[in-house]
């Protein structure tokens, strides 16, 4: 009976363990998905900025060829 009653409390440990290190991987998970986000909030704003260049190089390389 005691033998039963250690195993049981050996098993609770454990669990207890897997259930901190599984919440320790969460939040890292999230931090890294907040960090990706950034990342990608980032590059939308260069993408805004290359497509405004593109269209300023269009839009000279069209009155280039307009004005010869």
């Amino acid at each position: 009976m005691r033998l039963d009653k250690l195993t049981q409390e050996e098993a609770r440990m454990a669990t207890a363990q897997v259930l901190k290190a599984t919440h320790s991987v969460d939040d890292r998970v999230r931090d890294v998905d907040d960090r990706v986000a950034s990342v990608d909030d980032r590059v939308a704003g260069v993408d805004g900025r290359v497509k405004a260049i593109v269209g300023s190089v269009a839009e000279i390389t069209d009155s280039t060829w307009i004005t010869r």
